[in-house]
């Protein structure tokens, strides 16, 4: 009776063995859902980026402003007749902003000697 007893649970082991452990066992099952969640959620940040860039291209296709704020800023480009002033700020969190201005006309400019 003990050893049919002993063989049951080597059988019963045996056949559980291939469930817990095995190519599509739950252990495995879980980490494969892990590293689900995982993709999903940097695919949902890729999305946000695609998202954003196609918003900035379609803006740029659309109009002139949007391709003249890029040449501003990244090219440092500034129209005829506009003065260029750069501010720069210090601190850890200062950014280096720069806007162009426009000249004063000739007709409405006050100079000061």
């Amino acid at each position: 009776m003990k050893r049919l007893a002993f063989v049951l649970a080597a059988l019963s082991l045996a056949i559980q063995w291939p469930l817990w452990f095995g190519h599509g066992g739950w252990l495995r099952v879980w980490s494969l859902q892990r590293t689900l969640q995982e993709q999903d959620r940097k695919n949902a940040d890729l999305q946000t980026q695609n998202a954003a860039l196609s918003a900035e291209i379609s803006s740029l296709h659309g109009g002139s402003e949007a391709i003249e704020e890029r040449a501003r800023r990244d090219l440092h480009m500034i129209k005829p007749g506009e003065t260029f002033f750069q501010f720069a700020s210090s601190g850890p969190e200062a950014e280096t902003r720069s806007a162009p201005v426009p000249a004063p006309s000739a007709r409405g400019a006050n100079t000061r000697p």
